[in-house]
C-alpha cells in the first residue's frame, strides 16, 4: 500500500493539506497517510522546524505532500526552512512547475517550468562584512546537467520545445556555465526544438503570449520568480 507523508506546516498549509489528502483519498482509495511535524510553529515548540522523526517519515513514504511553513523576516538564531532543509537532504533538484489553462475562452496554454533546485542564490551561502552584506551565486556543470536533461526529457514527452532562460549577458562567468551546460545537452536531443531567452525578455512574454512556451528550463531564483 503506497503511503503519503503529510507535512501541513503552519497557516493555510494546514487548510489545504487535510482537503488535499482527502481527494487523494476519494481518487486512489488504497493510500496510507502519515502526518508530521515541521515549520515555524514546530521550532517554537521544539526548537527545531525538521525534527528528525519527520525525516524519516518522508525516508519511509513512497511520496510527501508539503503544505506551507511560516518564518520571521529576519530571521531567528537556529531557525533554518524546512522545505530548504529538505531539498537539501534528500537532493531534490528538479522542480516542476506545470501552468494549464482550461478555460474555453483563453488561448490554449500548457507549459512546464524546470527549475533547478539545489544551488544558485538559494544555496544559503550568505554572510556580512561589516555594513555588506554578500550572497554567493553557486551554478556548477554538474547541477545543470542533470537539470537539463530533466528538461530535454520532460519535452520529449511534450511538444518538443525547449527555451533555455538565463541573463547570461550579465552574469557571464554563472549564468554563461548555465546557459553553455543547457545547450551542450540539448544538442544530445536531435528531436528538440531549443531557442533562449534573458529572464526579464522571458517574464515578458509570460505576460504577453504564453502559450508560445512548452518547458522552460532555468536556474533556481528565475525559476521560482517565474
Amino acid at each position: 500500500m503506497p503511503t503519503i507523508c503529510l507535512i501541513p506546516g503552519d497557516g493555510v498549509g494546514r487548510e489545504v493539506i487535510p482537503a488535499a489528502a482527502r481527494v487523494l483519498a476519494t481518487v486512489c482509495p488504497d493510500l496510507s497517510f502519515v502526518t508530521a511535524d515541521a515549520g515555524w510553529d514546530c521550532f517554537l515548540r521544539r526548537g527545531t522546524a525538521l525534527p528528525p522523526e519527520t525525516l524519516a517519515a518522508v525516508a519511509a513514504a513512497d511520496a510527501t505532500l508539503f503544505g506551507a511553513t511560516q518564518s520571521p523576516a529576519g530571521g531567528a538564531p537556529g531557525y533554518a526552512s524546512p522545505i530548504l532543509s529538505l531539498r537539501r537532504e534528500f537532493d531534490l533538484y528538479a522542480n516542476l512547475r506545470p501552468t494549464i489553462t482550461l478555460l474555453p475562452d483563453h488561448p490554449a496554454v500548457d507549459m512546464l517550468i524546470v527549475r533547478e533546485n539545489s544551488e544558485g542564490l538559494y544555496s544559503g551561502r550568505e554572510h556580512r562584512q561589516g555594513e555588506t552584506a554578500i550572497a554567493e551565486r553557486v551554478i556548477s556543470r554538474s547541477a545543470s546537467e542533470r537539470i537539463a536533461h530533466v528538461a530535454c526529457q520532460q519535452a520529449q514527452l511534450r511538444r518538443r520545445r525547449l527555451t533555455i532562460v538565463h541573463k547570461a549577458n550579465v552574469l557571464k562567468v554563472t549564468d554563461g556555465l548555465f546557459r553553455q551546460v543547457c545547450r551542450d545537452v540539448a544538442a544530445e536531443y536531435a528531436d528538440l526544438e531549443v531557442d533562449e531567452l534573458l529572464v526579464d525578455a522571458a517574464a515578458m512574454w509570460l505576460v504577453r503570449d504564453l502559450a508560445r512556451f512548452d518547458v522552460i528550463v532555468t536556474t533556481n531564483l528565475f525559476g521560482d520568480i517565474l
